[in-house]
């Protein structure tokens, strides 16, 4: 065990993607948010200096109440992020949130929303209500990788979000299939694969964020979309290699 934790020690030492969002207690270990997918297209289209859109595609997780939810939701921060981050790369985020979506439902959609936004890059966040309604694994897995195919023929990069992850419900929703079903689909489509429920599970479980409080405080659910929206930023200038444009102004 000594030996295994002096490892540990020694790996974090030298690489510095080890953690990532530092600040804030955002804290995401890098082993849970940096992959070997890359978006090509994504990198391609910023290396040519052109916009890029960014479209979230979502159930009732994407978004907050209240008039300010818009703005405080994921999608927003994830925005707010890449403008901090990237001010040479004229980014822009659209979410289209439906609740009470099962990801074959979502996936029918994909084509028509690829050919009106003509997106850069999909985050298609999925798996929860399939697992609430205990939609057959294989026939979650086939409905995601439809949807992947669909968007990348229409000339996009796409990630994958799962669902969250909450102390209060773990034990009465099963969703630890569907999460490995879109861990499949993100390897064999090679498509980067934002882990929310380990990513939230990590931060509940070091105390960064009480998730049990989530649920009753909206000032800690705003927390959590800024986290994610900050982490998402790290994922996507990691996979498009982006790192050599952060705090450069054109």
């Amino acid at each position: 065990m000594r030996t295994l934790f002096a490892i540990l020690l020694a790996v974090m030492a030298f690489a510095p993607s080890a953690f990532a969002q530092q600040h804030d207690g955002c804290a995401v270990p890098g082993y849970l948010l940096f992959g070997d997918s890359a978006l090509q297209r994504f990198s391609a289209a910023v290396q040519k200096k052109q916009p890029v859109k960014i479209v979230v595609v979502g159930t009732g997780s994407s978004v907050l109440p209240g008039q300010d939810g818009t703005n405080m939701a994921y999608p927003a921060r994830l925005e707010a992020a890449l403008k901090r981050r990237l001010p040479s790369v004229k980014a822009t985020v659209v979410a289209y949130a439906k609740p009470r979506q099962t990801a074959a439902e979502m996936s029918k959609r994909l084509e028509q929303l690829s050919l009106d936004e003509k997106p850069t890059l999909v985050i298609w966040q999925t798996g929860t209500f399939d697992a609430m309604r205990g939609v057959d694994g294989d026939e979650f897995r086939s409905s995601i990788a439809d949807g992947v195919e669909t968007v990348q023929a229409k000339g996009a990069d796409v990630i994958l979000m799962n669902m969250q992850y909450s102390p209060r419900t773990e034990s009465m929703l099963a969703v630890s299939g569907y999460a490995d079903n879109m861990r499949w689909v993100a390897r064999e489509r090679e498509v980067p694969l934002f882990d929310r429920q380990a990513i939230m599970r990590h931060w509940n479980d070091t105390g960064s964020i009480d998730l049990y409080a989530a649920t009753k405080d909206v000032s800690i659910a705003k927390r959590v979309h800024d986290c994610v929206g900050r982490a998402l930023a790290s994922l996507i200038i990691d996979a498009a290699n982006l790192e050599a444009l952060e705090g450069k102004a054109q």
